[in-house]
C-alpha cells in the first residue's frame, strides 16, 4: 500500500496529545497586542482542545499523529 502523504498546514498547526485529542494554539494572539487586555492576552496563553466535531478532519490530515 502507498503512504499518505500528511497535510503539511496541519502539522504546523495542531499536535496530538496521550488522549488522543488535538490542541492548538489560539487565534488572536499574534499581533495588534496593545489593544487587547492583559487579561484576554493571559486567556489565550493556554492551551486550546480542538473541538470533538473537528478532530475527524484533522486526524485524516495528521494519519501518522
Amino acid at each position: 500500500m502507498p503512504k499518505i502523504k500528511t497535510n503539511r498546514a496541519a502539522a504546523k498547526r495542531f499536535r496530538k496529545t496521550a488522549s488522543g485529542k488535538f490542541k492548538a494554539g489560539h487565534a488572536f494572539k499574534s499581533h495588534i497586542l496593545t489593544k487587547k487586555s492583559t487579561k484576554r492576552k493571559r486567556n489565550l496563553r493556554g492551551p486550546n482542545i480542538v473541538h470533538k466535531e473537528d478532530s475527524g478532519r484533522i486526524a485524516r490530515m495528521l494519519p501518522y499523529a
